[in-house]
């Protein structure tokens, strides 16, 4: 997707908002990537942007705890830690309180994130062939992400995005422009998180700075269903 194209200016309709859903499972040490580092990346005009979407839209961005005891030969076959398991139900059934059950939803192949996505959408009675699945969000870089969210349905209102740290990382920082509040221990998007925010351009056109952060959740701080 070309810049010159994603940067052109849009018009939109009086109260046209865009709200999105990120579902985000944690790589393990790359995800306590240096503040220094986020910051510098939000800010190069080169770096990509985030989901974007016309009206009402919802974003929410969840990583769940993975496990590295588990036997696993691969990092792409890591499962969730049993701490995981336990919170994206969790998430699952705060993102159905309220009321942002998704449109379209894409997530990463790798173990962790499959489990992570499948446990949330229960809470909507949703199941994998309500997912789409999307290779280039493992490992993915921001312009990756931007390139896979800007091929979400043109009438999707609510978009959940599965994936991994620290990409989802420096998409919302990058949605959400230089004036993002950092949380005091660094982490924007730990495990069992829920970022939700608020977006004002569609799908094709998202760009640096075009989200409003309007809510950001830790599954620790959910009541256990």
């Amino acid at each position: 997707m070309a810049y010159a194209e994603v940067r052109r200016k849009l018009t939109l309709t009086p109260g046209a908002r865009l709200r999105i859903s990120l579902i985000s499972s944690s790589l393990g040490s790359t995800e306590s990537a240096s503040l220094s580092l986020i910051r510098r990346l939000t800010s190069a005009r080169h770096v990509p942007v985030s989901f974007s979407f016309q009206k009402a839209r919802h974003l929410a961005s969840m990583a769940a705890k993975s496990s590295w005891d588990s036997g696993a030969r691969t990092d792409f076959q890591r499962p969730l830690a049993p701490r995981g398991l336990r919170d994206a139900p969790r998430v699952g059934a705060f993102l159905a309180r309220q009321g942002l059950k998704p449109d379209f939803v894409v997530s990463s192949p790798a173990e962790r994130a499959r489990e992570t996505v499948v446990a949330a959408l229960r809470a909507f009675g949703m199941g994998t062939d309500d997912i789409h699945w999307d290779a280039r969000i493992y490992h993915a870089s921001p312009h990756a992400l931007v390139e896979v969210l800007s091929e979400s349905p043109d009438d999707a209102r609510r978009v959940l995005i599965a994936g991994h740290n620290p990409g989802l990382e420096y998409l919302l920082l990058h949605l959400c422009g230089p004036g993002l509040t950092i949380p005091d221990d660094g982490k924007l998007m730990p495990t069992a998180a829920v970022a939700h925010l608020e977006i004002a351009v569609p799908w094709r056109d998202l760009d640096r700075a075009t989200a409003r952060l309007l809510s950001l959740t830790r599954a620790r701080s959910l009541p256990a269903d």
